[in-house]
């Protein structure tokens, strides 16, 4: 192992969905690591684009839309084209933020450290809601508490749907090889792995550390009996830092 080189020659799997694995592949594969893409997930657009357009015509109306991803951004603003002016716009986390930045969009709410929607909801911007109009992008399904706690604020919430997630052939037995380490970024990813796996895999995989960027799916990931689970920080940068640092206490060890 080098400074330059901190991941020298470890084995790192990347389950992220295959649009949006390819920066980690070559973040750690820049660091020395050799990438193993194993998506976990794959996205596309909704069955039905109807009422993501049927939103989209009244966006005027409404005075903030949230965007829950990366993908909500990607497939929101594929959709919208662009935001009307006035309307104020939110992200769970900084790497959505970064993807509407790209678009041109300006001013965006967002938390700066913890990714999720308890910290979006704990910024000042969202404490004074009472009668605002909000459109949640999103994939299909998902946690309920943001549009519940806005709701509770006096919000008139609706979800949009505008992508749907789901799980991808994949053949475990390409992971049979030597693994020094895996990347999982969602609980829903982490079932579909968990899934895949007969007993003696389970076994085997559950002693490989697991780098996950959110305390939920490192509970998740416990509470399925993985003994190295490693708490990142959020986006690609976070897990990256994560598995150099982990690295050199490796090697130091």
């Amino acid at each position: 192992m080098t400074e330059q080189q901190p991941l020298s020659a470890l084995h790192i799997v990347v389950t992220r969905p295959r649009e949006q694995a390819a920066q980690l592949a070559r973040n750690i594969e820049r660091a020395g690591g050799k990438a193993i893409l194993f998506p976990l997930l794959e996205i596309t657009p909704p069955a039905d684009a109807q009422p993501l357009h049927a939103v989209l015509q009244r966006l005027a109306e409404f005075d903030l839309a949230i965007f829950i991803s990366p993908n909500a951004v990607r497939y929101g603003m594929q959709a919208a084209g662009t935001l009307p002016p006035q309307l104020k716009v939110a992200t769970v986390g900084q790497g959505s933020a970064h993807a509407l930045q790209d678009l041109g969009v300006r001013g965006i709410i967002a938390p700066q450290d913890r990714f999720d929607s308890e910290a979006l909801l704990a910024l000042p911007e969202l404490q004074q809601v009472a009668g605002w109009r909000v459109a949640i992008f999103r994939g299909d399904g998902g946690r309920e508490l943001l549009g519940d706690t806005l709701r509770a604020r006096g919000a008139v919430v609706e979800y949009v749907t505008c992508y749907q997630r789901s799980r991808p052939q994949q053949d475990v037995s390409v992971l049979d090889g030597a693994i020094d380490a895996l990347t999982v970024t969602s609980s829903e990813a982490l079932g579909y792995l968990w899934d895949m796996l007969d007993a003696a895999a389970r076994r085997r995989f559950s002693g490989i550390p697991l780098f996950v960027p959110h305390p939920r799916i490192a509970a998740a990931a416990r509470q399925l009996g993985w003994r190295e689970v490693v708490l990142a920080a959020g986006g690609d940068d976070g897990l990256l830092a994560g598995l150099i640092a982990w690295a050199k206490h490796r090697e130091q060890s």
